[in-house]
């Protein structure tokens, strides 16, 4: 992910303080108590393949839809790989929310995480040679499967989260179906298994990791044009954020996804709802503190990003090696720091010329980001922070791009649990093309919100 630190994508969320290091309890799921079905596994790997083409085929009855041996047969050939034109949605979240079904099938019938990759990476596979008449994409294939990989883990976690086999009633058929539209794949595999609404003891794969939550709810203002004023005096529109913390980032460094951040914002706007859906996972991670009032983390981190503004989009997917510090200096004194740095996969950066009609250009590239957060009487939260990247394009205008962010949130806490925050940043898109003027624009904005937060 581009600008992405514990949990927040740049400039839509911006971190106010870095993942609280604690010591809690921390049960991550264990795969070995889970039967591995390869049969039913690899059949819903298959159905996710087929429901969405007898969708596109017979209900909207779209031309990509037509295949036949003959296109089947183009693109099988390595020769026929070329980058596509789809919409930005499309490309960025439509095709690692279906990489995740194709994810979630193995991981769902007693596979790991590791195990669960190459299914994802084989099932994209299958889509761009067999379920469509166009030539085969890498970009489809990245945002898929990496993606689908990042995204799938995330909901099958939390998923199993939500359910509790020890609950009877509405609360838990209420559970079951919110857990079924977390994961469909896990839904389908627990009604398969004649879990869905038995009650029983919660045995071994019961996820009790510690979850937390912040609720944002306020007013934004995104300056869209482009200039260096702050959007002060500007429309101002509702918006709203949810962010999931879900595990400790010092316990189970080992296990992928032990610490996993969502953030999700909606709100007012003139191109789209959602506008930020930022998923990051740790990989596997290092304590490497020497002193008890003091912290310090390695954590390898996967990260999502899809952001789409009326001021600005981008959608990419990342690895990080991330530097996270505590400093506790007395007891109402804290600090938290954060650096990271790793390389862009790739990346979809708003083009404004277009190409080939499309209004953005892929690249990889490399992304850093570093900043820090104080912490008064545990009431005061004040966090400034930067993120920065350059990538390259391979296809689009022949370009190279230079993003840049720079954040800071001052929040109180006005009892526990209830804050009200105040946020000013701004992000700045430069743009160097080679048959093109330049782009240079700067979009500043400004929050106001109150937040209600929670443990699980």
């Amino acid at each position: 992910m581009l600008f992405f630190n514990g949990g927040r994508a740049f400039a839509q969320v911006p971190l106010p303080k870095m993942p609280v290091i604690y010591n809690g309890s921390s049960n991550v799921l264990n795969d070995s108590v889970v039967k591995k079905r390869f049969g039913r596994a690899a059949g819903e790997l298959l159905t996710a393949e087929l429901v969405p083409w007898i969708f596109d085929r017979y209900v909207t009855n779209v031309d990509y839809a037509r295949i036949s041996w003959k296109t089947v047969g183009h693109n099988i050939k390595p020769s026929s790989w070329t980058w596509d034109n789809d919409p930005f949605q499309t490309n960025q979240f439509g095709h690692p929310y279906h990489g995740s079904m194709f994810y979630s099938a193995f991981r769902s019938n007693g596979y790991s995480f590791w195990q669960s990759v190459p299914a994802t990476m084989a099932g994209s596979y299958l889509w761009e040679t067999f379920a469509e008449n166009q030539a085969p994409a890498p970009n489809d294939f990245i945002n898929t499967s990496f993606g689908g990989i990042v995204l799938g883990e995330m909901t099958y976690r939390f998923s199993n989260k939500i359910i509790n086999n020890r609950q009877r009633g509405f609360k838990r058929q209420f559970r079951e179906v919110l857990g079924f539209l977390v994961n469909p794949m896990n839904g389908l595999n627990r009604l398969l298994d004649g879990k869905w609404g038995k009650v029983y003891g919660n045995p071994k794969e019961r996820d009790s990791t510690h979850i937390s939550a912040e609720f944002d709810l306020g007013l934004r203002n995104v300056n869209s044009s482009g200039s260096k004023n702050l959007p002060v005096g500007g429309p101002f529109g509702w918006y709203g954020r949810a962010r999931l913390l879900y595990g400790d980032p010092i316990e189970n460094l080992k296990s992928p996804f032990s610490n996993i951040i969502v953030t999700a914002e909606f709100g007012q706007d003139d191109s789209t709802n959602v506008n930020v859906i930022s998923v990051y996972g740790s990989l596997a991670g290092w304590d490497i503190s020497n002193k008890d009032n003091i912290k310090n983390l390695l954590i390898l981190s996967a990260n999502y990003d899809y952001i789409h503004n009326r001021a600005f989009f981008y959608g990419g997917q990342s690895v990080k090696l991330n530097m996270l510090s505590e400093f506790r200096l007395n007891s109402q004194l804290k600090i938290n720091t954060a650096f990271g740095a790793g390389p862009i996969l790739l990346a979809a950066i708003p083009d404004p010329y277009l190409f080939k009609g499309r209004n953005y250009d892929y690249g990889p590239g490399f992304a850093i980001n570093g900043g820090g957060t104080i912490s008064l009487f545990n009431r005061i939260f004040y966090g400034v922070n930067y993120r920065g990247g350059w990538v390259i394009t391979v296809n689009g205008n022949r370009s190279h791009y230079f993003l840049h962010t720079v954040s800071s949130e001052l929040s109180f806490m006005i009892i526990k649990g209830l804050s009200i925050c105040a946020e000013p940043g701004y992000f700045r898109l430069e743009g160097n093309y080679k048959n093109h003027a330049d782009v240079d624009n700067t979009y500043p904005y400004l929050r106001f919100s109150t937040r209600y937060s929670i443990n699980f």
